[in-house]
């Protein structure tokens, strides 16, 4: 299946394309002892489905090639956005992955979650680009941009949630 997109992968060294919205988001989740935690948490999707997006992949796990649709909306408003993973990391120091858009999602572009282990602080990113893809995106204008940075703020706090002890 072929992205609604042409600069697949560029997520990964964060130089994002022009002509697209760009989101970069990072945030302190804990200390280095979560550090295996938050990547395994991050490399299944546990941040979205704590947050309540119904996520459908043919795998438990986030590998290149994964095939990712998620159900954004609630019931008979739930909007699919499928997508394909395009790279994975998986080491001691840094772990995530990104997806990319295909044909049929709202949104046109890239989109990468990763945990980062700097200087004994383990850092949670969200860096995105991406641009208007159906008629109902182009519409909803900066709610859209608006509800893209939410969304990377409560994946964060799930994150947290998932990992770290419980006082």
């Amino acid at each position: 299946m072929s992205f609604s997109y042409a600069e697949v992968g560029a997520t990964r060294d964060g130089d994002l394309p022009r002509g697209y919205h760009h989101l970069r988001y990072r945030t302190r989740i804990g200390d280095a002892s979560v550090m295996a935690a938050a990547a395994e948490a991050v490399l299944t999707f546990a941040p979205q489905r704590a947050v309540g997006v119904r996520i459908t992949a043919d795998g438990p796990r986030a590998v290149e090639g994964l095939a990712v649709t998620s159900g954004l909306g609630a019931g008979s408003l739930r909007i699919p956005a499928p997508c394909l993973v395009v790279w994975v990391e998986d080491g001691p120091q840094r772990a995530g992955f990104a997806y990319g858009t295909l044909p049929g999602h709202p949104e046109s572009g890239e989109e990468a979650f990763l945990v980062e282990l700097i200087n004994g602080s383990v850092w949670y990113s969200v860096i995105a680009f991406s641009r208007p893809a159906r008629w109902y995106t182009r519409a909803a204008g900066p709610i859209v941009i608006a509800f893209q940075h939410a969304y990377a703020r409560l994946l964060a706090r799930a994150l947290r949630r998932l990992v770290l002890p419980r006082a």
